[in-house]
């Protein structure tokens, strides 16, 4: 059911967790199976014959996953197993060098045939350490060995999911292992995901970059979760909502990230009585497959894969005056015969005609919320003019001005 929907409405990606987070050690699966033996990493817990242990389980779902058209962001571990906090680094779980590289080896040769999965490594702590760097490292080179037959980083498509609000690239960015970046903006009504993504664009050796984890509906990470020195970063006081989840991933698209990661509180716990709930979930996870922003993804993925994608990078210097700030910053996007520019709260603003090419600028609003447009005049590529988009400026009245050259 949730895969079904999930692909309907226009998802590519599923991240799931093989040791997962919540008792993924020590309580069994519906089945009644767990996924190691006296919870050791290197003892995955495997029986002869189909169906019948928790990795002929995990089997079934990627199968499902494929038969729906859809990849697996693949987290072998989540990262408690390796390291218990968030932020120190401390290498105090599970895991250990040998036993990293023996399990990743396990789970490379067991799907070394797939075409539908993407490693990500880690789990929502940050690899701050270099004995935590090491850790992984030497997981991603039995994934590598378990593939390929030998340590060869370019069999595997590879990343790394680390806290939040914070950066992959302060600890692991030079990794040969590392394909594509990461950022975790993290949760909460004034999470600005286009600074995570905008940090990344130039930095050495260019990698694309991507939010594994941000603006959930319904969740609030408390400050009092963050290091001290950690909470001006994360400054939301109330949980996000629809509109901070849309506008997070119009901001991390339009400052140069390759897509986006949707999730809502209800569902990426699998929230349902008698559950236990984490951050106050106010729905279950079925209920919360609906919510509007769910659908909403699609329609900025339909608007994005409607232009040359190859060509797209940010350019704020499209907008003329301030770009604004908090809840009103506007973000700039251009490619091949095309620039997009998001407003989040549709206050009026500024365009600089003349950075683009043509004999005329045909501008339309895009409507993230129905994936509709409205189209407007054409104008000649000279000089500055203003823009005001449909209805009252307010949080939630966003657009997306559309301008083509003709």
């Amino acid at each position: 059911m949730y895969l079904r929907d999930r692909a309907a409405k226009g998802f590519t990606v599923i991240q799931a967790v093989a040791l997962a987070e919540l008792n993924g050690l020590t309580e069994p699966n519906r089945y009644g199976h767990l996924p190691l033996q006296d919870k050791d990493p290197a003892r995955p817990a495997v029986k002869d014959g189909p169906a019948n242990d928790y990795w002929d389980f995990v089997d079934e779902v990627l199968d499902l996953a494929e038969a729906n058209g859809l990849y697996v962001g693949f987290l072998p571990t989540w990262g408690k197993y390796v390291t218990s906090s968030p932020f120190d680094g401390k290498v105090d779980g599970l895991f250990n060098m040998t036993n990293a590289e023996t399990y990743g080896r396990f789970l490379g040769e067991r799907w070394r045939a797939r075409s539908n999965l993407i490693w990500i490594l880690g789990g929502d702590k940050a690899p701050s350490t270099p004995e935590a760097v090491a850790v992984w490292r030497a997981m991603a080179r039995g994934i590598a060995l378990g593939v390929a037959g030998r340590e060869d980083c370019d069999a595997v498509l590879m990343t790394y999911h680390t806290s939040g609000p914070g950066h992959v690239s302060d600890f692991l960015h030079d990794e040969p292992w590392l394909d594509f970046t990461s950022a975790q903006s993290s949760h909460g009504d004034l999470v600005e995901s286009w600074r995570f993504m905008e940090k990344h664009w130039n930095r050495h050796p260019i990698k694309p970059v991507i939010d594994l984890e941000s603006s959930y509906p319904g969740a609030l990470i408390p400050a009092a979760w963050l290091p001290t020195h950690m909470r001006a970063a994360h400054p939301s006081t109330k949980p996000a909502n629809d509109d901070h989840a849309r506008r997070a991933a119009y901001w991390a698209v339009f400052a140069g990230a390759f897509g986006h990661t949707y999730g809502h509180n209800s569902i990426w716990q699998m929230y349902a009585p008698p559950r236990k709930p984490i951050l106050d979930p106010k729905q279950t996870w079925r209920e919360a497959l609906d919510a509007p922003s769910a659908t909403q993804m699609g329609h900025l993925r339909r608007l994005i894969e409607s232009r040359p994608f190859l060509t797209q990078a940010p350019d704020q210097t499209l907008i003329a005056g301030e770009v604004g700030t908090g809840p009103d910053h506007i973000r700039a996007l251009r490619g091949d015969g095309f620039a997009l520019i998001y407003t989040p709260t549709g206050r009026p603003f500024s365009v600089r005609l003349d950075k683009l090419s043509g004999a005329k600028v045909k501008a339309s609003w895009f409507d993230p919320r129905t994936g509709e447009s409205r189209g407007l005049d054409s104008f000649p590529p000279k000089g500055e003019r203003a823009f005001t988009p449909p209805g009252p400026p307010a949080e939630g009245n966003d657009w997306v001005l559309v301008l083509e050259a003709r």
